[in-house]
């Protein structure tokens, strides 16, 4: 199950446990909170489908972000 490749907006590969950075500020659905570009988010976690990962950020937890606006830190 794990020959899925999961990578950033960059073509670089990500794993579990890796720290990404936003490259554009995101609305979060059901709240009024915006990620702003260049947030670290440490400790992400790989999902089943390969352009998401979950995550957890200071703010907001259990967070889905799509790999396309993150690049590995």
């Amino acid at each position: 199950m794990n020959d899925i490749v999961v990578k950033d907006s960059n073509g670089t590969p990500l794993s579990d446990g890796d720290s990404v950075t936003l490259i554009k500020n995101l609305k979060v659905k059901g709240t009024s909170e915006t990620l702003k570009r260049g947030t670290l988010v440490k400790n992400i976690r790989l999902t089943s489908r390969p352009g998401e990962v979950e995550c957890n950020t200071k703010k907001v937890k259990g967070l889905v972000l799509k790999t396309e606006f993150l690049k590995k830190a």
